[in-house]
């Protein structure tokens, strides 16, 4: 698999970074698929049943829809990223690594627990090769067990997050990132510009805020079709899908934060 290089690397420390002041997306824009599920049996490496289950209520309005994942059609392909391939990000990550990989009953997760005064960490993961232009869903699992105060990543409010995803796409030297929130305040679905510039850009998507705290919730996305709705173009023209990452902090509003993630899943 080709590595990306330093200036690569740099560049997208600077895409994932905290900071800078969102502009609103007119209406926001819908979230993906989200719902609660039952944890998977441990050892089991072949892709959850992404199964329709009632939607928390979420603040703003009722939860978003629901549907169950169809199974890989003939000639499809899936990865689950181990949980071990998620490495520490130096480039924008204090010196001190607060995520672990733990089990809870039958689940293996990694568990973020932000306390103040650390630095942010994120933790980045290369995503398989053969789907970095071909990729068709990424689902993942992630609970909070405590939110940061007054946090908000769209404002106003501290741009910190119980947990938070990343989708990051390489268009020649350019980074685009998709950063999927679970925030404290502010309204489910809101997007907002996080950053624009020329060898990085990033859209925040709250993709979920508030409770309910401690119960495991599955999340699914089209990566291109978000691509497309965020930065525009066309599905054949969305660059390649070369990486995830994820981060619990609390380091702008010096709260303690701590969120759990579990079935990383590349489909195309």
């Amino acid at each position: 698999m080709p590595h990306a290089s330093h200036l690569l690397m740099v560049v997208l420390a600077a895409a994932l970074a905290d900071g800078g002041a969102p502009a609103l997306i007119d209406g926001g824009t819908p979230a993906p698929t989200i719902g609660a599920t039952p944890a998977p049996a441990m050892g089991d490496t072949s892709v959850p049943a992404l199964r329709a289950m009632p939607a928390p209520a979420i603040e703003g309005g009722s939860g978003p829809a629901i549907r169950a994942a169809p199974a890989p059609a003939v000639g499809e392909h899936q990865a689950v990223i181990p949980l071990e391939n998620f490495k520490v990000f130096k480039q924008d990550s204090g010196p001190v690594n607060y995520y672990e990989v733990v089990s809870d009953g039958d689940t293996r997760m990694i568990r973020g627990v932000y306390t103040p005064p650390l630095g942010n960490v994120v933790l980045y993961a290369e995503t398989p090769d053969k789907a970095w232009h071909s990729v068709k869903q990424v689902s993942w699992r992630w609970r909070v067990h405590a939110l940061p105060k007054d946090a908000n990543d769209c404002g106003p409010g501290f741009s910190d997050n119980a947990a938070s995803v990343f989708l990051a796409f390489k268009a020649g030297i350019k980074i685009m990132v998709l950063k999927y929130a679970w925030s404290t305040l502010g309204t489910a679905g809101t997007s907002c510009v996080s950053s624009r510039g020329w060898f990085f850009d990033r859209d925040t998507i709250l993709l979920r805020t508030g409770g309910p705290l401690n119960v495991w919730e599955t999340v699914e996305v089209d990566p291109r079709a978000e691509f497309v709705k965020h930065y525009g173009g066309k599905l054949q023209d969305v660059p390649d899908f070369v990486g995830l990452g994820l981060m619990t902090d609390g380091d702008n509003s010096q709260s303690p934060a701590e969120g759990d993630y579990a079935d990383f899943t590349v489909r195309w």
